[in-house]
Formats: structure tokens, sequence, C-alpha cells
């Protein structure tokens, strides 16, 4: 029988970057690395709050810690700040997609091409940009690196009003699958998380009684999920001894997609 073999479950000294990290799963996700020993650059379109969110993680006494304003829809500077970040901690093992946003419309207002527009930019054509501005990195990683794309329940399916968003979102399901299929060659594997209700800023414009009601209705946990709930998982699919996971989708979403009434 062959002997048990430990695998490492540590992301200690890895360099990871974080897209939307100024608030909410970004946010939650930074602060997590950095208390398991990584070294994070967080990154948002909102400076101040991506300061803020690094003033944070230093008065925890993180120290390899850095954040950068990035418009994840300026590809020239998507790859400045790869390169930048690579230059402060001397390589890049794990991306994390996660900027987004969130703009209801209806395919008869005149707004529904600006918002198609800037949803795909944002949340789909700046994943596969930054994917491959690190792509030298990822792939000299010593253990393989990482990329986690955040989706959304919405990829799994659609509600009303939401028809860019959506699409975005089935989108990086698509691209995830096509990069891991592309990139596991070189030992990088790509996996994507879905979180559903969460108590975020997209969320918060939400009456927290039409929460409880959309909880106890829809998902069998009967609560919105918390943002550092989903930077567990999104930490648990970088770990090295997560190696063999590749193209996976996951909810993260208390049950929600699974339920039929």
């Amino acid at each position: 029988m062959d002997p048990y073999r430990p695998l490492n479950r540590s992301v200690s000294g890895k360099t990871v970057l974080i897209t939307g990290a100024a608030s909410g799963m970004g946010r939650a996700t930074a602060h997590l690395f950095a208390s398991e020993g990584a070294k994070v650059m967080a990154t948002d379109v909102n400076v101040e709050g991506v300061r803020a969110v690094e003033e944070e993680m230093r008065a925890s006494g993180h120290t390899t810690v850095g954040s950068m304003a990035l418009d994840v829809a300026d590809a020239d500077d998507l790859k400045a700040t790869v390169d930048k970040t690579v230059a402060r901690f001397g390589a890049l093992d794990i991306v994390i997609n996660n900027a987004g946003f969130a703009r209801s419309t209806h395919p008869s207002e005149a707004k529904y091409d600006e918002i198609w527009e800037d949803s795909l930019n944002i949340m789909l054509t700046a994943h596969q940009r930054l994917i491959r501005a690190a792509l030298p990195h990822l792939m000299a990683s010593p253990e393989g690196g990482r990329v986690v794309n955040i989706a959304s329940t919405e990829g799994l399916g659609a509600t009303p009003g939401n028809g860019p968003y959506v699409a975005a979102k089935h989108g990086v399901i698509g691209l995830t699958r096509a990069m891991a299929v592309d990139l596991g060659r070189d030992g990088i594997t790509c996996n994507c998380i879905c979180p559903g209700p969460i108590l975020t800023g997209i969320t918060s414009g939400i009456p927290d009684e039409h929460k409880e009601i959309y909880a106890k209705r829809r998902v069998p946990l009967r609560r919105y999920g918390l943002p550092e709930e989903v930077a567990n998982i999104t930490l648990s699919l970088c770990l090295p001894a997560a190696s063999y996971l590749n193209g996976a989708i996951i909810p993260v979403d208390g049950g929600m997609s699974i339920k039929n009434a």
C-alpha cells in the first residue's frame, strides 16, 4: 500500500492579486489571505476604499500587503498592476478576479447597450486580460498558479431586469472552463465561485425585511451569506493541496441553486 501523502495546505509566502478589494467579498478575501501569511495586493477603482483596506490589514499586524488603484476596464492599467505587484513582492502566484457591479435594465431601455458594454468589459473581458497578463508569473509559481473567478448564481440562471449582468456571469463560467483546459498543462488551475445572496454593497440597498423574506423563501439555510464565507471557499481553491481541482464551478449560496421551490 502506498504511504499517505501529506499535501501543503498553506498559502503563506504566496503572492495574491485581488480585484474589487475595497469592499465586500474582495475586502474579506484580502483580510483572509493576509491572515494566512500571503503577500496581498488589494486593488480597486475606489482608491480611498482600497487604501483603507490596506490600513486595516496593517493594523492587524500584516506587513506584506499593498494596495493600488485599478480600473479593470483599462487593459494597460491591468498589465501595469501585474508588473507593479511582481516588482513589489517578487512573484505572482494567485489571481482573484472579483471586481464587478450590478445595474438593472430592461431590453427596451436605451441604457441597455451602455450597461451591456460596461458589464462585459468589467466582469468578463477584464478577467481574461488579467489572467493573460499574469500568465508568465503564474507559470513560474513553484506549486502551480491559481486563478479564481468570482461569477454569481446569475451565471447559473437569470432574474428579470438583469440581462447584462447575467450574460457577463455566464461568460465568466465559460471563460473559467476554457482557461482550465488551456492552462492545465502548465500546472495552473482555474476555478469559479458563484455566490448567491451575500451581504455586500450590491445588496445593501435591499431593505432588511425583504432580505429576510427572500432568504426564507429561496435559501435552504434561510439567510444571506457573509463575505467571509465566500472568501474562505476562495482560499480553499488556492491551497497547494487543491492542485487537482480544475474547472470547477462552485455555488456558495446556502443551497439556493438546488432548491426546486
